[in-house]
């Protein structure tokens, strides 16, 4: 009975933690891309960021569209990662 008490407390507990937990998506200006390459290394750089489940980078726009775990990882370690790789950016909507 013991078991079955903690069991479900533990199950209530994993349940609450998980509803906090939220897929973001954003959208990441990065207005130095220069080259059709520039998209591959600024995804290779969001996608190595814990958390970040999917990058889709534009050259044509200059955009970044970035879908994230924000228990795992927020805004500002995205912008960092594209400005270790060489390409500051910034939140579309911060213009």
């Amino acid at each position: 009975m013991k078991t079955l008490i903690f069991a479900s407390g533990l199950a209530v507990l994993l349940g609450v933690g998980a509803a906090q937990a939220a897929i973001q998506r954003v959208t990441l200006t990065v207005p130095t891309m220069d080259c059709e390459t520039c998209p591959l290394t600024i995804k290779v750089a969001l996608l190595k960021v814990p958390g970040v489940s999917r990058a889709v980078v534009s050259y044509a726009r200059r955009t970044a569209i970035v879908t994230f775990d924000d228990a795992k990882t927020n805004i500002a370690a995205l912008t960092r990662a594209t400005d270790a790789a060489g390409y500051p950016s910034f939140l579309a909507e911060d213009k």
